[in-house]
This record gives C-alpha cells, structure tokens and sequence, in this order.
C-alpha cells in the first residue's frame, strides 16, 4: 500500500478540518495536488479535500466546530474552510450531468470511483485518507512514477468536457511530466479548435503557468507538432525558447516565444504588455548587458538579461548591473549651446557612450559628444 509522508497529515489545520468532517460520520479524503506532489516529494502549496458529506453540511460541521466556512463555489460542492488564515477546499464527491467544453452540471455523489472518473489526469486523481494511505482508482500511481501525463478515461471525452484541458495537459507535462501519452497528444491536436471557444483569460492563464516550469521547451515544442502553439499564439516558434537559459522569468519566455503584440491573445495586464513589449525591443535590437542595466530596474532587468544572454559566461550581466550608474550630465550641461531636437539627439548620443564606456567616460568628454552628435547634418 502506497503512503503519504508522514510530515503532511501532522499539519495541526489539516487535522481540524478532518476531524470536523468526520465528526458528523461523513468521510473525507486529500485529493489531486497535495496527493501528488507530495508523493512526488515537491512542495504542496493547497491541500484539497472531498468528503461524502453535502455542502450545507460541510459548512454546519465546519462551524460546529470553531471553523470558518466560506462558500467559494458551493453550486458545485466547493467550500472552504478556513483556519489560522489557510483555506482548505472542500468539495463534494461529484459526477458530472452535463457539460459544453467550458463548464459542468454537476450532481453530487458519495461514490469515490465516480468522482475519480470526472477528473482530468489520472495523477490528478490519486485520493488518500487521514491515515495516509493512497487510493488509486484510475492507474494514477503507475503514471505518477513514470511521469507519464495521461487523461482519465477517454482523452477525447475529458477534453470535451473543458477545452481547456488541452493546455492544461501540456502544462502539466511541462511541470511533471517525462512521457506523454501518445492517445492524448493525437486527441489535442484533433479537438484543437475547441480552444477557440476558451476565454483568452483562462488561456493566458494557462500559459503563464506552463511558462514557469523550470524547464517548457519539450512541451511547447510538442505543442507546436500538434498545432495548439499556433492556435493560442498565431506565429509562435520555440526556437529563441531553446536556446534561453534556465531558470529565466516567464516574460522572458514570452518574449522569446512570440515578438506579435499578445495583449489581446493571452489578456496581458497593462504592465505585462509594457514590459512584453521592453523585452521584444532588447532581443530584437540585442542590447548589451550595459544597455539593459542602464535602461531597466529590477526583474525586467533580469529578465531582459536572460533573454539576450544565450550562450557565454553569466558573470557579465553581476558586471554591468554592479557598476551601471546614471549618466553624470543633464540638458543644463548642454545649454547653450543646444536646445531643441539638436538637444535630445546630443543627449541621446551622450548616453550611448556612456553606456559604450562601461559608465567610465569623464563628463566633459561626454559633453563633447553630445554638441559634436548635435551639430551633425
């Protein structure tokens, strides 16, 4: 019998809301990501629950008990409960009734088999009880161990339940995955369009999680050989994705992957677009270490740092970003003589040999710079 590690089941709020469950006689097991990664001996984040208990009753059971329950999305089961400030989601065992490849009619069960039958991985349906004994009802178990990221059921069938799942399966091989099964890549790449009906909120979503893996390359290119890649970012290629360092920031990633204005394709906030946007420019003008120094702050800095540095050593990028500095002269130094549009290209020149000199120049050389880019035709 498989077992969970003994350090996740002595979480003290874990076992309070187990034990307020179980004091009405329902039942209640850890289910999907904590099961998962906790076996996979990777940091669990959330800890899930599903219980044969009815929503009214989770939430009368959870306040019985001293607890908090919040009804984050009791239509379908869901609610979680709070305790010490950590939310545990708490969802009843479910079948689905229905469904439209974007959302489902659920109805509610006390069967495990069936609620396993309605999940989208077979990894992602691994269950364990409080003692930690893991139940395995869909082959998830010989998955996990081989990384091998699988549908339950009917590849074609889940994902026309939530077209979504598309991207959620090259997300996952992404973050856990070795080995694809072929029947669920060929369902991706046949139902490929059913993304089209996805808001591009969740498909933006979706890429920026896959985006964070410590290593996307292999699922993005096989996302490219089923044509998802070109259905969510038309133009993409993965080539530049190749060859940029890890780890590298997501937006960097991005950038690499597509130069088009994704604003609209994957719902970019205002200052992702402006900073996709920065990135774009210092690949495809492929600023030096000095320049991105000189021009950016913080993680834009480093992600731009990334995203030019392909191969040679690291240690240029600490170099520049240690001993970038402003430049040591402003319009006052420059008037007169200059002013205007001669103004801006002097000073424009100005800082372009500062940055050229490693920030070394003296700031009367600096001034001649800027009167002689001034003064030419």
């Amino acid at each position: 019998m498989t077992q969970l590690p003994p350090w996740l089941l002595q979480d003290p709020a874990l076992r309070s809301v187990l034990d307020a469950i179980e004091a009405g006689g329902h039942r209640a097991w850890l289910v999907g990501g904590a099961v998962r990664n906790a076996l996979l001996e990777m940091p669990v984040e959330d800890v899930d629950l599903a219980t044969d208990a009815l929503p009214d009753g989770v939430v009368r059971l959870a306040r019985a008990a001293g607890l908090k329950p919040v009804p984050t999305g009791i239509d379908h089961g869901t609610v979680t409960v709070v305790v010490g400030g950590r939310g545990f989601e708490v969802t009843t065992l479910r079948r689905d009734v229905e469904t439209d490849g974007r959302r489902a009619v659920v109805a509610f069960s006390d069967d495990l088999a069936q609620d396993a039958r309605r999940r989208d991985f077979t990894m992602n349906a691994l269950y364990a009880d409080r003692g930690g004994a893991v139940i395995d009802l869909v082959g998830g178990l010989d998955d996990l161990r081989a990384r091998r990221i699988r549908f339950v059921g009917d590849p074609g069938q889940r994902i026309a339940e939530d077209y979504l799942r598309i991207l959620r399966f090259f997300r996952f091989l992404a973050w856990y995955g070795r080995d694809a099964d072929p029947d669920a890549v060929s369902a991706c790449a046949a139902l490929r369009d059913g993304l089209d009906g996805i808001s591009r909120e969740r498909i933006g979503q979706e890429m920026r999680k896959l985006l964070m893996a410590p290593d996307p390359v292999p699922a993005v290119r096989l996302m490219q050989d089923a044509g998802v890649l070109d259905k969510v970012l038309p133009g993409a290629t993965p080539d530049r994705l190749s060859a940029l360092r890890s780890p590298a920031p997501w937006l960097a990633r991005l950038a690499a992957l597509s130069q088009a204005d994704l604003t609209g394709a994957l719902r970019l906030s205002r200052s992702e677009a402006r900073d996709h946007r920065t990135l774009v420019t210092a690949l495809a003008e492929n600023w030096s270490f000095n320049r991105i120094a000189y021009r950016l702050r913080g993680d834009l800095a480093d992600a731009a740092a990334a995203l030019v540095q392909t191969s040679g050593p690291r240690d240029g990028w600490i170099r520049a970003r240690a001993v970038a500095r402003p430049l040591p002269i402003s319009a006052a130094d420059l008037q007169p003589p200059l002013h205007g549009p001669a103004l801006g290209r002097g000073l424009k020149a100005a800082e372009d040999a500062w940055i050229d000199s490693g920030f070394a120049m003296p700031a009367p050389a600096l001034i001649d710079i800027a009167i002689l880019a001034a003064e030419a035709p």
